[in-house]
């Protein structure tokens, strides 16, 4: 008796326990968000746990009704739940596989786990079903951002390279050409300063849409960043051809942009076109050609197709080397002053000296000022070599003539963006008495460029120099536009005949009238006349019949150092 009562309260615990664990193993199944299938092979069991309302409007309790769980789902995934939920004892299968629900718009994870008996055939097998939307729609989002360009909805950058790397290796397999468009809008900055950032934003956008309408197979359209696009053509040729599609987006840029601050605005776009394998064979290269036509037609006066050269290209990359060069020579002070004699036409003596600045690379070759000023101009480096050339050749000049006692001019050519400068007069007067250099024995140079962007104002700095008693010369003369009405209203004491005249002005009969003009006018207005460019004792002497004050040219002396000036100094006669 005493042996039953013992195996009663025994199989009492054993209950007890599988009654706690299955009401543990329901309430981890009740608070899950995910659902479970049970299915027992031995027994033919199929019950479900967890949430399954959250999924399934249906119940599920026997093998049969397991087909209206197809019902549920949308029908590209019902083979997949098919292949999951075989449940016949020859599964042996432990899978996963992701499906949308058709009416709640779910994404779910199905994950399956079978367990075998001694001779290893499925004993049981359970099926999670776990709601992964919102995982589903995070990767999404990020795969959207890792392809595409959030604001015009065009593909980015990156993955615009990737492609274009498919087309150009399907385009060497095929002996086929791929072309790249280099798109940028004109003018761009001037949109988000005159009317807004939200504004350029709509343009981007409108213009981003209208370019994705030749995307196909074969064009893929992309928005680099700003208001750059690129657009790639797998074996161009009809309607969509780079001519093509070049025509149609000057036909759509006729017709302003609507925006929707009721506001209607143009805009012109400039173009480069680089094609595989004609410039390149690699992904990168050939984007770069493209943008470096690019740039050229910006350079050609924008709204404008180009097309890749070789010639063209090397050109850029040449600069771009000068460029870099010129960081390095700026920091090293690598530069060199040259002087440029100017004599008086009528008795040979010398007038004075033009300070050229010269440089000498690392690798020792002389790249000419008419190379790397307009390349210093463009990135602001031109303000601490502009800034160098004042004080080396202010110095070098005071130095002479404290030695030689000679009354020289020291002319100085000044960049208009060193002239633009709020600090530009105080700095200048400031170097001249640092040096004790009198103001009349300096003239800068000015050229119709630096009158261009703002007349008034440059106007006014030339006054307050004039004032304190530096000349002014007028360069390159007879070149602008509109040389003759700065002659009305500029403080100048000296005008300089450009040498495009001289190089003419024996054999030619209009250069001839256009010189004798501008001496006999200059003359009037009370001005000195100083002729760039004489090469020639014909030039020299015809120049000197008609009453031209200086000369300056390779005749009398070509730029010379400092060390060759200072030769030329010691053979003159001291000044009383």
């Amino acid at each position: 008796m005493d042996e039953l009562q013992y195996q009663f309260e025994l199989l009492s615990a054993m209950d007890q326990k599988l009654s706690v664990d299955e009401k543990m193993f329901q309430m981890l199944c009740n608070t899950s968000s995910s659902a479970f299938l049970y299915c027992s092979f031995e027994d033919d069991i199929i019950r479900t746990f967890g949430n399954w309302k959250l999924f399934f409007p249906i119940e599920i309790q026997e093998q049969k009704d397991i087909k209206q769980l197809y019902d549920c789902i949308e029908d590209k995934y019902i083979l997949k739940l098919k292949e999951l939920l075989f449940l016949e004892k020859k599964s042996r299968r432990n899978e996963s596989a992701v499906v949308r629900m058709k009416e709640k718009n779910l994404w779910v994870k199905c994950e399956t786990v079978v367990t075998y008996n001694e001779k290893k055939e499925p004993k049981e097998k359970v099926i999670r079903f776990q709601n992964i939307t919102k995982l589903k729609n995070q990767h999404e989002e990020l795969t959207y951002m890792a392809y595409y360009d959030i604001m015009t909805g065009l593909y980015n950058r990156n993955y615009f390279v990737r492609l274009l790397g498919d087309f150009v290796r399907k385009a060497e397999e095929e002996r086929k050409c791929v072309a790249v468009m280099f798109i940028d809008i004109d003018d761009f900055r001037k949109i988000n300063d005159g009317f807004s950032i939200v504004t350029g934003d709509e343009i981007i956008q409108q213009f981003g849409q209208f370019l994705n309408s030749f995307s196909s197979s074969h064009v893929i359209v992309s928005h680099f960043n700003s208001d750059i696009y690129c657009i790639a053509v797998y074996d161009p040729c009809g309607s969509r051809s780079v001519e093509h599609i070049y025509r149609m987006i000057r036909e759509r840029l006729r017709w302003p942009f609507s925006l929707s601050n009721a506001l209607d605005l143009s805009i012109t776009v400039s173009m480069g076109v680089a094609e595989y394998p004609e410039a390149t064979k690699t992904t990168l290269e050939l984007i770069n050609c493209a943008e470096i036509v690019m740039f050229r037609s910006k350079a050609m006066g924008k709204n404008s197709i180009q097309y890749f050269n070789e010639p063209m290209v090397d050109d850029f990359r040449q600069n771009i080397s000068i460029e870099n060069k010129l960081k390095e020579a700026i920091f090293d002070r690598s530069f060199m002053m040259y002087f440029q004699p100017q004599y008086n036409a009528k008795d040979r003596g010398l007038r004075g000296v033009e300070a050229l600045i010269r440089w000498r690379d690392k690798d020792g070759n002389m790249i000419s000022p008419s190379v790397f000023i307009p390349i210093a101009e463009k990135n602001g480096s031109i303000v601490p070599i502009g800034e160098w050339v004042i004080e080396e050749s202010v110095r070098t000049f005071a130095e002479w003539k404290k030695k030689y006692q000679h009354k020289l001019i020291l002319s100085l050519n000044i960049s208009s963006i060193q002239y633009k400068r709020s600090d530009f007069v105080s700095k200048l007067i400031k170097t001249l008495q640092r040096y004790h250099v009198k103001p009349s024995e300096v003239e800068l140079e000015i050229t119709e460029s630096v009158l261009i962007d703002d007349l008034k104002e440059i106007t006014n700095k030339l006054i307050a120099l004039r004032d304190y008693g530096i000349r002014i010369s007028l360069d390159d003369f007879g070149t602008g536009y509109s040389s003759l009405s700065y002659l009305k209203g500029l403080p100048i004491d000296t005008l300089k005949i450009d040498k495009t005249f001289i190089d003419t002005v024996v054999s030619d009969k209009n250069s001839k009238i256009i010189t004798e003009s501008i001496i006999y006018m200059v003359k009037k207005l009370g001005f000195e006349t100083v002729a760039e460019g004489v090469e020639t004792k014909e030039q020299f002497e015809y120049l000197q019949s008609i009453e031209c004050d200086n000369i300056q040219g390779y005749f009398m002396g070509r730029p010379m150092p400092p060390d060759k000036v200072e030769e030329l100094l010691r053979q003159l006669p001291k000044s009383n």
